[in-house]
C-alpha cells in the first residue's frame, strides 16, 4: 500500500474510514496543492472549509493566512495510520499556535520543539510535556532550564558542551532521558540550506570524526542522564524515501556499535521529518505509504541482521502536517509592465514569507474572489517591501486582465511562512484565520502598529 503525499493528503490504510471525495466547482482546483475541501464558486471564488476566500479577506483583511483544521487533523490521522506502534511528534518550527498544539494533541501526536518559547506555548494549552521531544544546535541555558523544569519526555543532545549543562540542571535523584543527533553522512533536501544530514553543516555529532560515539560515551557515564536512542535528521523537502532508507541502515549499523563497546541496546531511534510537499502542480512530495512501508522492512532486515532488537521509531512530520492546509490571500496594489515583464504588486511579501528569496522556493497563486475568461498572461508576483529579491512568484499564469484590488491566493503556504515571518519596514505579521464547517475564527490575530510601538521603548 502506497500513501502519496502528493495527493491532497496521505489516505489511510483500506480499514480506515475512507475521506469522501471533495465537491468541485466548475474549474477544480489542483488536489496536489490545494487542501482537499478546497472547491471553486460559480463567482470564481474559491472556498476552504466551506468559507469563501473573499469573505476571509474582507473581514479580517489582507495579508490573510487561511488554516484548514480538518485538513491539519486528517494528515495527522493518516500519519498515525501509516506508522502504527511508532511515536509521531509534529514539529512545531513549521507553524505553531494555542490552537494547532491543541489539534495536533488531540489527534495523538507529539511535538517536537526547539526552544522555551515553543515549549512554554505547547504546555500552557495543556500539551503533556512527557510527550514533547527538545532540540536544536544550539540550546540555550534557558532551554534547557524550561525543559527540565517542565519535565519533557526526552532531549536530543547535539553537542558534548550540552551534556555536562543538563546533566548540572536535572535534579540531585532524577534521570532525563536524551538521544544523541548524529550526523548520518547523507546529503538530502530540496536545497543546500535546508541539507542536515552530512558533516559540512552545523547540526548534529559526526560518527566520522568519532564525535558522535565520544558523546555516547560521555552520556552513558553520567548517573542523571539515561541514554535512550539515536537521533537523525536529514534535510527539508526530500521527495524520495531512498535517504531515509539509507539512513536507517547506518543508524542501526551505529546501534549495533553502541551495542558491542558499552553492552547496551539502545531502545529508540528518531529518524527526523522532512518529508516533501508539492507548492505547484506538477511536483512530487514524499509518498509516506512507502516510506512507513520501506523504513520499517530496513529496520527490521538491519536489526536482524545484527542481532539487535527492533527499537521503537519517531519521525518528526511538520511541513507535510500543515503546510498543505494553509493558504495565504493577498490584496493586488499594483500592476506595472515594464519592458517585457508584467509586475504584479500585493500586500504582503517577504515579510510574511521569506522562503522564495531563502530558498527558492516556487509557488502558483490563483485569482480568487471574481470570475476571469480573459487569456493568461506571464507575470511576476512581488511584494511591497524595499527589496530587489521580494518575489513571492517568479512568471506565473494570471489571467490577463488582473487589476489593483483583485485578491490572490497562494496554496501550500501553511508551513515556514509565519513561523519565519519578521518586522520589516514594520508592516506588521498577518493573522491566522482557522475554518472549518462553513466557519472561520481567529487564531492569531493580526500585528499591529501599536504592538511594535509598545516593544520600542528607547524614548
Amino acid at each position: 500500500m502506497t500513501v502519496p503525499l502528493r495527493a491532497p493528503l496521505p489516505s489511510p490504510p483500506a480499514a480506515a474510514t475512507a475521506t469522501p471525495p471533495r465537491p468541485l466547482g466548475e474549474d477544480p482546483l489542483d488536489p496536489s496543492v490545494w487542501p482537499r475541501s478546497a472547491r471553486t464558486g460559480a463567482d470564481g471564488d474559491v472556498l476552504v472549509g466551506g468559507v469563501p476566500l473573499r469573505e476571509v479577506a474582507a473581514r479580517f483583511g489582507t495579508p490573510v493566512y487561511v488554516l484548514d483544521e480538518q485538513e491539519v487533523r486528517e494528515r495527522c490521522r493518516a500519519y498515525r495510520a501509516a506508522f502504527p506502534g511508532a511515536d509521531v511528534v509534529y514539529a512545531a518550527k513549521a507553524f505553531l499556535c494555542r490552537a494547532v498544539a491543541h489539534w495536533v494533541r488531540e489527534e495523538g501526536l507529539g511535538l517536537d520543539v526547539c526552544s522555551a518559547g515553543e515549549l512554554e506555548l505547547a504546555v500552557g494549552t495543556g500539551f503533556p510535556p512527557e510527550r514533547i521531544v527538545l532540540h536544536g544546535n544550539a540550546k540555550s541555558p534557558e532551554d534547557l532550564r524550561a525543559a527540565v523544569r517542565l519535565g519533557v519526555g526526552r532531549i536530543v543532545v547535539d553537542s558534548a558542551s550540552e551534556i555536562a549543562r543538563l546533566a548540572a540542571l536535572t535534579p540531585v535523584g532524577g534521570r532525563r532521558q536524551v538521544l544523541v543527533r548524529v550526523v548520518p553522512g547523507i546529503a538530502a533536501g530540496a536545497h543546500a540550506k535546508v541539507r542536515t544530514g552530512t558533516d559540512d553543516q552545523k547540526f548534529g555529532l559526526s560518527v566520522t570524526d568519532g564525535s558522535a560515539q565520544e558523546a555516547v560515551a560521555r552520556i552513558l557515564e553520567q548517573p542523571h542522564l539515561e541514554l535512550v536512542g539515536l537521533h537523525c535528521h536529514l534535510g527539508s523537502q526530500i521527495a524520495s524515501v531512498d535517504p531515509y532508507e539509507a539512513a536507517v541502515r547506518r543508524m542501526v549499523a551505529l546501534l549495533a556499535a553502541v551495542r558491542d563497546r558499552h553492552g547496551v541496546a539502545l531502545p529508540q531511534l528518531d529518524i527526523g521529518g522532512g518529508h516533501a510537499i508539492a507548492h505547484r502542480p506538477g511536483e512530487t512530495g514524499l509518498d509516506v505509504g512507502e516510506l512507513a512501508v520501506r523504513v520499517r522492512a530496513a529496520l527490521q532486515e538491519g536489526c536482524a541482521a545484527v542481532r539487535l532488537p527492533v527499537p521503537r521509531l519517531t519521525l518528526e512530520p511538520g511541513r507535510a502536517i500543515v503546510g498543505p492546509a494553509g493558504v495565504a490571500v493577498y490584496h493586488v496594489l499594483a500592476v506595472k509592465r515594464t519592458g517585457k515583464h508584467t509586475f504584479v504588486a500585493v500586500d504582503g511579501g517577504m515579510s510574511d514569507n521569506p522562503r522564495p528569496a531563502l530558498y527558492g522556493v516556487r509557488y502558483a497563486p490563483r485569482l480568487v474572489g471574481r470570475p476571469s475568461s480573459a487569456p493568461p498572461r506571464t507575470v511576476t508576483v512581488v511584494g511591497r517591501h524595499c527589496e530587489a529579491g521580494d518575489v513571492l512568484a517568479d512568471r506565473v499564469a494570471l489571467p490577463g486582465d488582473v487589476r489593483p484590488g483583485d485578491l490572490l491566493a497562494v496554496p501550500a503556504a501553511g508551513a515556514y511562512h509565519l513561523s519565519m515571518a519578521s518586522g520589516y519596514n514594520l508592516v506588521g505579521r498577518p493573522p491566522v484565520v482557522a475554518v472549518s464547517g462553513g466557519t472561520a475564527r481567529v487564531l492569531v490575530r493580526r500585528e499591529s502598529l501599536a504592538d511594535t510601538i509598545r516593544r520600542d521603548v528607547g524614548l
